[in-house]
């Protein structure tokens, strides 16, 4: 029968898997966590303001951006995470019980969990937006709720398996280095699901970038394309761009040495990158909301009207007007279908 070690110290834990615990404030600790509030309280408002977008404008109302509300809702959830980690860190650490420690944890980890999965969720829904030519998905609200319920879920799940057994606490040899209560196998886990998350979304924005690669080659031996349609190709192939590109810079590296640190890499120096490594996960919250709501003309113009909300009782500003002969968002292009709405 194994020895459990449920009540020792978090410092105990700590020098099983040799990682430094401070008992004073270093000046790098003190830069750390000055720049993780910093872009916590970022992240906060910048969601949160995305939230309060969809909420109140009713041409917001509709599956993806739904997806989009939830999103921020996981990066919202995240910058709390975050914020609450860098109040625990540092010489904190050492006073924290066993319990604290896991649900500081388990906090970062179901949030980045929603995070990855809803933007999965949201790369599906664009693929078959963007091949039926439709400006909005047919899922009706009830499949929505059901697919967001299922988001959480799996984060919750996800991010507290390790507080209800799947830890080391009484497994010292396999105790991982980054987190020292948590099983190597745990992390191996954790981060081979997210990478196989992550080529999933590349081949589906991938899908999509091709194919309107493909669309556009074939437009440009014709004159009779409606030009928003053009328009709209670009717009995609920029926005696709853009996603792919701060995601694999954002996530992938945390991903690698959270691999490294579960299968035991000792000549790899895990501990030297891993603030930093998390630091660039949790900035990825704060482009999300960046590019998958500034570059709609929408979300910026509600947007302006929330900032501005005492100069808009004032105004005659009227977001949601057209300028005269310019096509509505929702309109039909020429084939009958509505266009893809390019920026998401």
């Amino acid at each position: 029968m194994r020895h459990c070690f449920y009540n020792e110290t978090v410092g105990f834990f700590y020098n099983n898997s040799r990682k430094e615990l401070t008992t004073y404030w270093r000046t790098k600790d003190v830069l750390v966590v000055a720049l993780g509030l910093t872009v916590s309280v970022i992240v906060l408002l910048t969601n949160l303001l995305v939230i309060t977008a969809i909420v109140i404008n009713r041409r917001f109302h509709y599956p993806i951006y739904y997806l989009l509300g939830n999103l921020a809702a996981a990066d919202l959830f995240a910058g709390v995470a975050y914020m609450f980690l860098m109040f625990h860190t540092g010489p904190r650490t050492a006073g924290l019980s066993l319990k604290t420690w896991f649900i500081r944890q388990s906090l970062l980890d179901t949030s980045l969990t929603a995070s990855v999965v809803n933007l999965l969720a949201i790369a599906v829904e664009r693929h078959q937006t963007v091949f039926t030519m439709q400006l909005h998905s047919k899922m009706s609200n009830q499949r929505v709720t059901i697919l967001i319920f299922c988001i959480w879920v799996t984060a919750l799940l996800l991010g507290l398996i390790p507080s209800y057994g799947w830890h080391c606490l009484c497994a010292l040899d396999q105790c991982s280095s980054m987190a020292p209560l948590y099983s190597r196998s745990y992390l191996t886990f954790w981060a081979v699901s997210n990478l196989v998350i992550f080529l999933i979304m590349v081949l589906v924005y991938a899908h999509i970038f091709v194919y309107v690669k493909r669309k556009m080659s074939r437009m440009s031996k014709h004159t009779s394309f409606h030009p928003r349609y053009r328009e709209t190709m670009i717009g995609l192939v920029k926005t696709v761009t853009i996603i792919l590109s701060a995601f694999v810079i954002c996530w992938t590296p945390g991903q690698v040495v959270l691999l490294l640190d579960g299968l035991g890499c000792r000549s790899c120096n895990v501990l030297a990158v891993e603030k930093y490594v998390l630091l660039l996960a949790e900035i990825n919250s704060l482009i999300n909301a960046i590019v998958y709501s500034y570059r709609d003309t929408e979300m910026r113009s509600t947007f302006r009207r929330i900032l501005c909300f005492p100069c808009a009782r004032n105004s005659t500003y009227a977001p949601t007007a057209l300028k005269p002969g310019a096509p509505d968002r929702g309109a039909p292009s020429h084939n009958g279908h509505f266009t893809v709405d390019s920026s998401i």
